[in-house]
């Protein structure tokens, strides 16, 4: 890391450095006493990981790589999971969920795995999932285990100041709880000795030399367990609390829906005699209706539904932007933001080092940014699979390998997965809303006339010589506005509305395979056979 680059950094907009200067000034110039900074994300393994868990883990990680920037301060990711929070419901997509049925109110590691794999328990098998899912992105996180925190004593003496401050902790939470809440709520949950779940039952006595509470087990008898050793767990805006005090978080982010919930955190982490962490509330994401997006109402998608579409580098560059915005997160956008990735990542080379550090490529790949990018995007080979009907990356591959002379999957393995990515978005979103329509009459002219420039030229004359012709013809035409004519072209050749620069198409997709394609569509093939296909697919 050179000066330049750490003066850079302090006067860098991008917004991981604006957040990564509130983490260094927290430091007041001193390095803390357990040697890092840590930066926590927060899981719930009641579930798999899903698309928000990617939210903030990225988030999180551009933060930490702009941090290690700023200054020599070592700077750690704590994952933290949940895996002692109860099972509140089973999930109706778990294989033989009624299984499960009896285990409800337990915690999350003794419930027992449903899936069949080596781990002994649910949140043991959606733990190894986060943690798979976390080194496919090559994210420099610790998994720490809440089950193992409170069963291991790491969390004891943070118990032990909860229980002596009781009446403060009370006293905060109290007043925003309804009334029914009120007489039976305690930060301590206890685990039942009769039952192993865990209640929410009121402390009817505390004892704090013996650092034990007492409350009517759900034999309606009186019980008395230990707060600490895992015998208790803590409700779950104390527990937020108390583990930024145990642990020393000195940074961690939330959604937007937690705001209050941090707030409550915060005061009770003040109550414990800690500084609660930096960190940013984060806005939500929307369907593509605007609303706001609910595992319970299944409207938002999965990691890998994205990855089978887009790359991991468009998936996080998809999460770099504007993060205090809401934005819509559905299947069209992934298309976007896989050649908004290329756009940056082509442009960094000739970038200064100021500028490089508000290039988004910068943030998703910590610095280490790789060479160039492809010339061939997203919206352009998805266009060469409308256009040739490609059921695999290999007939792609057929015409990419005339247009870039020498490219293979093997030397170009981006180029390799953008390809198949474009095959499977055709062939789940583009092929089944194909709807080709004849040309009217102006059309009819202007396709003669574009065929017959399109003919004296060479195959190799490129992509910008036959955009120009396809410009003058639409011109000549009278098509206001232009896009018009694009738009059209598009609709009658390839059965969609919208593509990226026909010139560019022609090149790739060839100069005699689009003539052949127009004369398809003048003599009303293309058309034709598109009803032929609705037909059969009516019967």
């Amino acid at each position: 890391m050179t000066t330049a680059q750490r003066e850079f950094a302090q006067a860098c907009r991008a917004w991981p450095f604006e957040e990564a200067r509130k983490l260094f000034r927290r430091l007041g110039g001193r390095a803390p006493a357990k040697g890092h900074v840590l930066l926590e994300t927060g899981y719930g393994p009641s579930g798999l990981p899903h698309i928000g868990t990617f939210a903030e883990v990225a988030r999180t990680a551009m933060v930490a790589r702009a941090f290690a920037l700023l200054c020599d301060v070592p700077a750690k990711i704590a994952a933290f999971s949940d895996d002692m929070d109860a099972l509140r419901a089973v999930p109706a997509n778990l294989p033989h969920p009624q299984a499960l049925a009896g285990q409800l109110g337990r915690p999350l590691s003794s419930v027992p795995n449903p899936y069949g794999s080596e781990h002994a328990s649910y949140a043991g098998h959606n733990n190894a999932r986060l943690m798979a899912f976390l080194e496919r992105f090559g994210f420099q996180a610790e998994l720490v285990s809440a089950t193992r925190m409170y069963r291991e004593g790491r969390f004891d003496a943070a118990l032990l100041q909860v229980l002596e401050r009781f009446d403060e902790v009370m006293a905060i939470m109290l007043p925003t709880l309804g009334e029914e809440r009120r007489r039976t709520f305690s930060p301590f949950l206890p685990l039942s000795p009769i039952s192993g779940r865990l209640l929410q039952t009121p402390t009817l006595e505390r004892r704090v030399k013996a650092g034990t509470i007492v409350f009517a087990d759900e034999d309606g008898r009186r019980a008395e367990v230990p707060v600490t050793g895992g015998h208790c767990k803590l409700g779950w805006k104390t527990d937020w609390a108390m583990r930024w005090h145990a642990l020393g978080v000195d940074y961690e982010m939330a959604g937007k829906d937690l705001t209050d919930s941090r707030h409550l955190s915060g005061r009770i982490c003040h109550a414990l005699g800690s500084r609660p962490p930096e960190g940013f509330i984060y806005e939500l994401f929307l369907d593509r209706q605007g609303e706001k997006i609910s595992k319970s109402r299944g409207n938002g998608m999965a990691i890998e539904e994205w990855l089978r579409y887009g790359t991991e580098e468009s998936l996080a560059l998809f999460m770099y932007g504007k993060p205090r915005t809401a934005k819509r997160l559905h299947f069209d956008v992934i298309g976007r933001h896989v050649d908004a990735y290329g756009e940056h990542l082509a442009r960094f080379a000739g970038e200064s080092e100021a500028e490089r550090l508000e290039n988004p490529a910068w943030h998703i790949h910590g610095g280490r940014v790789p060479a160039g990018g492809e010339a061939l995007g997203h919206a352009t080979l998805l266009n060469l699979a409308a256009a040739c009907n490609a059921d695999d990356k290999a007939t792609l591959w057929g015409f990419i390998a005339r247009y870039l002379p020498g490219a293979t999957p093997q030397t170009r393995p981006l180029l390799d997965r953008l390809a198949a990515h474009a095959v499977n978005y055709y062939r789940d979103f583009v092929k089944p809303a194909k709807r080709y329509r004849a040309p009217d009459e102006r059309e009819r002219t202007a396709l003669a006339t574009l065929s017959r420039r399109l003919e004296a030229l060479a195959d190799d004359a490129g992509g910008e010589r036959f955009q120009t012709e396809a410009y003058a013809v639409g011109r000549e035409h009278g098509f206001q506005p232009l896009r018009a004519w694009f738009q059209a072209l598009y609709e009658v050749l390839l059965g969609q509305s919208a593509g990226p620069r026909f010139g560019g198409f022609v090149a790739l997709y060839g100069r005699r395979e689009t003539l052949a394609l127009i004369a398809q569509a003048l003599a009303g093939e293309l058309a034709t056979n598109a009803s032929e296909d609705d037909k059969d697919g009516d019967g």
